[in-house]
């Protein structure tokens, strides 16, 4: 059957995100049919799978999450791009 995540694992994880990424509408809860992971949603939204993992007595967690290209901003600056335009702006009034 594998890792099993119990209760109090599950809102140890759930605290540590919400901590974390200072949001409280960070839920994770159980999946059906499998043990060994959990669901991450933020309200209503799935964002990812958290794993349990057991090496040798040491436990660790990997927390998946896939980004759709389609859900990725347009038009974006980079912080070097923003200073450029800003010289250049300087520049040439």
């Amino acid at each position: 059957m594998g890792i099993v995540l119990d209760k109090q694992e599950v809102k140890r994880l759930e605290k540590y995100l919400r901590d974390t990424f200072r949001l409280d509408t960070i839920h994770v809860s159980a999946r059906p049919q499998k043990s060994d992971s959990v669901e991450v949603s933020i309200g209503d939204e799935f964002i990812g799978v958290i794993f349990r993992d057991e090496d040798e007595g040491e436990v660790s967690y990997a927390f998946q999450m896939a980004i759709l290209d389609i859900d990725l901003p347009e038009n974006v600056l980079l912080r070097d791009d923003a200073a450029q335009a800003s010289v250049v702006d300087a520049c040439h009034p």
